[in-house]
């Protein structure tokens, strides 16, 4: 079944400043996240809306520090878009650079709070809902605004009843066709084989990577010269609309994080080193 696609102008080679050998962007799609959707083939087998030798770049358990940017620069250098699911945790830990992701023109959705495994008895019920929520107004938090309601289940774990209670929030659900298991290749070079292996067997796809890995940051450059050169094109994944976070957990977020002061600029612009690394 096709999913209803808006589909937006591309961005070319030529179009982009210092290579005329970029990647770019095929084609932009606007998913309508309403019943919560479920996306890539590897668990939900509906919605087949890539053609053959498209790809759509996804990257988990952001934003962090050095990988993070160093994804970020690969990809701006291609003047090409990703999806990034984010741990609510590191939202709030790293502000900075979650803003950092959205302003380079990125589609942020979210990973839950802490990465947790939502198939754990722990996580039945209302202790799951809040893992799911929490990440979401950490997000917000963090960024300033409301992330799209895009959502991918820590290690693709999804429990029925968490499937329907984001099916309730309209909130669409993220698998993947492909897998680069970076997590497990401690050289770029690994990475890079996974993934265009897999792209040669499967034709197309979503990508999973992990923008927390050294790996993954350092094999980005190549990883997309690669997929260009092979004449892969990429899929931007953005959303009808923003997820709606909840007031309760909004309140929580701000209490744990925000503390009794009003500033809210950016650390950089309250500490700064004058003497030392």
């Amino acid at each position: 079944m096709a999913a209803t696609l808006a589909i937006s102008a591309p961005v070319s080679a030529e179009q982009c400043p210092g290579n005329d050998q970029a990647l770019g962007v095929s084609r932009t799609v606007e998913i309508d996240t309403q019943g919560g959707p479920g996306f890539g083939f590897a668990q939900y087998k509906i919605y087949d809306f890539l053609e053959p030798g498209e790809v759509v770049l996804t990257f988990d358990d952001g934003p962090w520090p050095n990988t993070t940017p160093a994804v970020l620069d690969a990809l701006a250098s291609h003047c090409t878009k990703a999806t990034f699911f984010i741990i609510g945790k590191h939202a709030v830990w790293h502000p900075e650079i979650l803003k950092k992701v959205a302003a380079a023109g990125h589609t942020i959705g979210t990973h839950t709070w802490s990465h947790a495994n939502l198939s754990k008895g722990k996580m039945k019920g209302d202790a799951g809902k809040a893992e799911i929520e929490k990440g979401i107004s950490a997000t917000k938090f963090a960024l300033g605004d409301s992330p799209s309601p895009f959502f991918r289940f820590p290690f693709l774990q999804d429990p029925k009843e968490m499937v329907g209670y984001l099916a309730e929030r309209n909130i669409a659900i993220f698998s993947m066709d492909l897998d680069s298991f970076d997590f497990k290749h401690r050289k770029p070079e690994g990475v890079i084989k996974a993934v265009l292996d897999k792209l040669e067997k499967q034709g197309k796809g979503i990508i999973l990577m992990h923008d927390f890995q050294k790996s993954t940051a350092k094999a980005m450059p190549e990883l997309l010269k690669k997929l260009k050169e092979k004449g892969y094109r990429v899929v931007h994944l953005t959303a009808k609309d923003r997820v709606v976070s909840l007031e309760q957990y909004d309140t929580e977020i701000a209490k744990e994080f925000a503390g009794p002061t009003a500033s809210s600029r950016p650390v950089s612009s309250v500490v700064r080193t004058i003497t030392g690394n």
